[in-house]
C-alpha cells in the first residue's frame, strides 16, 4: 500500500508567510492532483508553542538563520513561524484536505525542533506516524510539500530508516536553499531513496 505524506503546506511557509519558501504556492495544485493517486493520504503540521527555542527571538542577540547548538544538536535559528492557533500555522485554504486521513503535528516541544514528520531532531519522541502507517499496511511512501531541503527530506529519510520504500516528489516540493537541496537529494539516493 502506498501513502502520500504532505508536509507543512501552511501559510507561514508560503509566499507572504513568516518563513516563506520561494514559489511554495506553485505546488499546492499539484499536491491536490497527486492525492487521488495514493491509497492513503496523511499530512504534517508544524505546530510550535510561543517562545520555541528554534526561534531566533528566543536567543537575545542572535539573528535569523544563525546556527547554534541547542541541547547538543545543531540548530538553525528561524524566524517565528507556525505558532499554535495562529493563521500562519493553518493549512492554506487552497490545499484540498478531504482525502487527508490523519494529521501529525510536530515541533510542539519547546526545547527541540522537529523537521521530520516521524521524530523530533534528536529522535527522542515519535509523532506516531510510523506506527500509524504500518498499522494501515503501508509499505511505500511518497513525500511532498515544504520545505524540500528540510522537512520533506528529513521525513523521507526517516521513512527509509523505518523500513518504508521512500521517495521525494520534486515537482510537488519546494526548497529554501537549492544548493542544500541538491546535496540532500544525493544523500537520500545514496541511502536507497528515489526522486520522482
Amino acid at each position: 500500500m502506498k501513502a502520500l505524506i504532505i508536509i507543512d503546506v501552511q501559510y507561514d511557509f508560503l509566499p507572504g508567510g513568516a518563513l516563506a519558501v520561494n514559489h511554495g504556492d506553485e505546488i499546492v495544485h499539484k499536491i491536490n492532483e497527486l492525492q487521488t493517486h495514493y491509497d492513503l493520504v496523511v499530512a504534517t503540521q508544524d505546530w510550535h508553542p510561543k517562545g520555541h527555542k528554534s526561534f531566533y527571538t528566543s536567543h537575545p542577540g542572535k539573528e535569523p538563520f544563525e546556527e547554534i547548538k541547542l541541547n547538543g544538536l545543531d540548530q538553525v535559528l528561524w524566524p517565528e513561524h507556525c505558532i499554535q492557533g495562529t493563521k500562519g500555522a493553518e493549512f492554506v485554504s487552497e490545499l484540498s484536505t478531504n482525502a487527508i486521513e490523519a494529521i501529525f503535528r510536530k515541533g510542539m516541544d519547546k526545547e527541540i525542533d522537529s523537521y521530520s514528520g516521524f521524530f523530533d531532531n534528536g529522535r527522542k519522541k515519535s509523532t506516531g506516524m510510523g506506527d500509524y502507517l504500518k498499522g494501515r499496511g503501508v509499505t511505500e511512501v511518497a513525500v511532498c510539500g515544504v520545505a524540500a531541503d528540510y522537512c520533506v527530506y528529513y521525513t523521507a529519510n526517516d521513512a527509509l530508516d523505518l523500513g518504508f520504500k521512500s521517495s521525494i516528489i520534486t515537482g510537488a516540493s519546494k526548497p529554501i536553499d537549492l544548493e542544500r537541496y541538491d546535496r540532500v537529494k544525493k544523500d537520500f539516493i545514496s541511502k536507497g531513496g528515489t526522486i520522482l
